[in-house]
């Protein structure tokens, strides 16, 4: 093989090394760019710790059950409460510190009976007012909940004792000393409910 062929075949070997090295370095430099603006659509975590609002499904809570989700970095729950547990309400205000929600632990539009806007869903921090520990959801009525026969269903830190019945209103002579937080919120539609902005024209 002459000098001058053996020349030809180096340099196509060379440009063909050359062409996938620029077309590896382009692949990178491409996603490189493309990650932080993806990246930079979503919210990020500093933004919800801040308090973002959180976008909520509630149309697969059944009744009776319920959602935790996070925001401000705290558990907050979504009771999709039956008409039998809706009945209970009321029926043991004597036995509560704050029956009436005068303690502001509530958006005005939540200070009612059910604390709600939606007498059906109850959306409440989970986050005991004593000491910041999370109670224990015990919403089943009586017995079945563990609580004792006369148990109306609700919620039972079990770090001191507190007690919180189906509308998060706490029961006197406990070490928790206010009703659990309802964080301001909105409904967008019957399947969607919006934390952490008001309710539109509350």
């Amino acid at each position: 093989m002459s000098q001058e062929a053996e020349g030809q075949k180096v340099d196509t070997s060379k440009r063909k090394f050359l062409i996938a090295a620029t077309s590896a370095v382009g692949g990178v430099a491409a996603v490189g760019v493309a990650v932080p603006l993806v990246m930079s659509m979503l919210p990020s975590a500093r933004a919800k710790a801040a308090g973002a609002p959180v976008e909520v499904d509630i149309s697969k809570i059944e009744p009776g059950m319920l959602l935790t989700v996070e925001w401000r970095g705290k558990p907050v729950w979504v009771v999709n409460r039956t008409k039998e547990m809706l009945d209970q309400l009321g029926k043991h205000d004597d036995k509560l510190a704050d029956a009436m929600s005068e303690q502001p632990q509530q958006p005005d539009y939540c200070k009612n009976a059910t604390r709600s806007i939606k007498p059906e869903y109850l959306v409440a921090v989970g986050i005991c007012t004593h000491l910041g520990c999370s109670p224990s959801e015990k919403l089943k009525l009586g017995g079945d909940s563990g609580m004792g026969g006369d148990w109306p269903g609700g919620f039972f830190c079990p770090c001191h004792g507190s007690t919180f019945d189906l509308a998060a209103r706490v029961y006197k002579g406990v070490p928790a000393p206010t009703n659990l937080v309802i964080p301001p919120h909105q409904y967008l539609s019957d399947a969607r409910l919006l934390i952490g902005v008001d309710a539109k024209g509350a």
